[in-house]
């Protein structure tokens, strides 16, 4: 045992092969049983001590955790508390997921969860226990590559399953998973800007502006970078997502996608450790199909992702419009109608953002202010004739935006809420017929919720055909078009259950008028009925032949991802069965 245990502790220990792997799973059984520790304290001995303890991030407010008294820490608990909601607070803490049902167990009703309208209410710690639930009970915080190797290996020996969290922005819980052993990216942080990057075996031809980002590098630290530098980084629309994980990995929309493209459009290489061992790179000139599967093909499946680069765009100067109104009974109809009708114009004319059922905030790349206010002279009309307010201005930069309305202002971290969501093509919008049946579908939703319609598609972007592997119907798109349901802490499972089915019936409405179209992997509904063909289409089959490849062992699963085991797996029992 003791040439293996050493060599299993070497920190630049890799692995040439899926052989090798497995070789070292099988020698590493061996070494567990001569060693008389249990697989975990010894697992933690080839990691120097670095295994760390998970558990979700408001056990320091609960009197007991696993069915045992623990000391009540009150300043722990304040601190939760106060922060509970804040995405700047949950970034940095391994069980803090930005949706926090993916900390509890649903299926038991396991919860560490505070009421997220009032976080002091004691309700919350007196009337539930607090559990592990589905946060994983231990973690590495990786900083290399052979952090990732030897938990594939332990995980080939011992049969424990994976996890990869990376920021915790997951609508579907795929980071994280109950019994498993997680791989916390967060603390991979870095950024480097060259305006000449060659991706590597490339022609020096072949070069581009581009930042390399670290995996747990977030868009609030990339776009402070981008303004520094003066340059421009398409990235999403929250403070604390990171870039190189499942944002990038699912497709990656932006609102300003609809002229520069998709995060898959734009990245152009990404340095990953595969479920082999080996530490690969993969671009457009090594492992293309690798490159092909990690654009689009989904997170926590191809590997653990190290870094990426991506290519940028000059500081850019936007025109910004916010409208609003107080909405009423009847008034959100002509407002929705205005933009049922004026929605392929708008997207010919590159404008991204979010419309609601009386606001909007959009910006344009490419218009002048004069031609974006004649571009939303009726929506902004309309607006005012029901006292409401336009502001329609320019804008040096992407980060004076983002500053101005996105922080504070976007989708709230520590609240319950179950996305679905479809792509809404153009033909929909090209005939009287088309859009009469948008525009029904949109009043039939404001009884339940307002719609959140997300100007995000790549429809100007002009992409090179088969380049990537989301679902093509990206591509033909005007609407990324998204309802959601909530809950809190104390809500019971059938009414849980009742929340999930009400998504997926609204999306009917949406697949009955798209039924050739798809939907964003990221954010489509728990219980997609068809999910291989909504959020991949004609790709799977190649991917899943990718997957296989590249992932033998099948030591990578998620929920409905590519290789996805399904819902009876062990895996996913903290899933509600609908």
């Amino acid at each position: 045992m003791g040439s293996l245990f050493i060599a299993f502790l070497m920190p630049g220990i890799a692995y040439a092969s899926t052989t090798s792997v497995l070789e070292t799973a099988s020698q590493y059984k061996v070494a567990v049983a001569n060693s008389h520790l249990n697989q975990w304290d010894f697992f933690n001995l080839t990691l120097h001590g670095r295994l760390q303890k998970g558990m979700a991030v408001s056990t320091p407010c609960f009197p007991v955790f696993d069915g045992k008294n623990k000391t009540f820490n009150s300043t722990a608990c304040d601190d939760v508390q106060i922060g509970y909601t804040n995405p700047l607070f949950r970034a940095p803490i391994f069980g803090a997921y930005m949706l926090p049902q993916w900390e509890g167990c649903q299926s038991s009703g396991e919860q560490c969860l505070l009421d997220s309208s009032n976080t002091s209410n004691p309700a919350a710690w007196t009337d539930f226990r607090c559990s592990q639930g589905s946060v994983a009970p231990y973690y590495i915080d990786v900083r290399d590559a052979s952090d990732v190797n030897k938990a594939f290996a332990f995980s080939l020996a011992t049969g424990v399953r994976l996890s990869i969290k990376n920021s915790g922005h997951d609508y579907k819980g795929r980071s994280s998973g109950r019994d498993t052993l997680s791989l916390w990216m967060h603390n991979l942080q870095s950024i480097k800007h060259s305006t000449v990057f060659v991706p590597k075996g490339c022609k020096p031809s072949a070069s581009y502006n581009a930042v390399t980002i670290g995996a747990g590098t977030y868009f609030q630290q990339i776009y402070d970078f981008a303004e520094a530098h003066n340059i421009t980084v398409i990235g999403g629309y929250h403070q604390t997502i990171a870039a190189s994980g499942g944002w990038v990995q699912g497709g990656g929309h932006s609102i300003l996608s609809p002229v520069y493209g998709l995060g898959v459009d734009r990245v152009v290489e990404f340095k990953i450790v595969t479920p082999d061992g080996r530490h690969r790179i993969a671009n457009e000139c090594q492992n293309r199909d690798l490159f092909w599967a990690l654009r689009g093909g989904g997170g926590s499946t191809w590997g653990v992702v190290m870094e990426t680069t991506h290519k940028v765009e000059p500081q850019l100067k936007l025109q910004v419009a916010s409208i609003s109104f107080n909405q009423t009974a009847t008034n959100a109809f002509p407002w929705l109608n205005i933009v049922t009708q004026t929605a392929l114009k708008w997207s010919k004319e590159g404008w991204g953002g979010h419309i609601r059922a009386n606001n909007l905030i959009n910006v344009n790349p490419r218009l002048t202010l004069a031609e974006a206010k004649a571009s939303l002279k009726n929506i902004s009309d309309y607006a005012l004739s029901q006292n409401g307010t336009v502001t329609i201005e320019t804008l040096p930069s992407w980060k004076t935006f983002f500053d101005k309305y996105v922080t504070g202002a976007e989708s709230g971290v520590g609240n319950i809420i179950t996305l679905g969501t479809r792509l809404i093509p153009a033909a929909n919008f090209e005939t009287e017929e088309g859009l009469d049946a948008v525009y029904e579908m949109l009043k039939g939703f404001l009884p339940v919720a307002s719609p959140n319609i997300i100007l995000g598609t790549p429809f100007l972007y002009k992409h090179t055909g088969g380049s990537t592997s989301v679902t093509p119907a990206w591509r033909n798109s005007v609407w990324h078009l998204a309802m959601h349901e909530a809950w809190n802490f104390n809500t019971s499972t059938t009414q849980k259950v009742v929340a999930y089915k009400n998504i997926t019936n609204i999306v009917q409405s949406m697949r009955d008028i798209s039924p050739h179209s798809g939907s964003y992997v990221n954010e489509g509904d728990l219980y997609e009925p068809n999910h291989t063909r909504a959020f991949w289409g004609d790709n799977y089959p190649r991917l899943l032949s990718i997957k296989k490849k590249y992932d033998p062992c099948g030591l990578l699963d998620c929920w409905q991802c590519v290789g996805w085991k399904g819902a009876n797996d062990p895996l996913f029992s903290c899933y509600l069965k609908e």
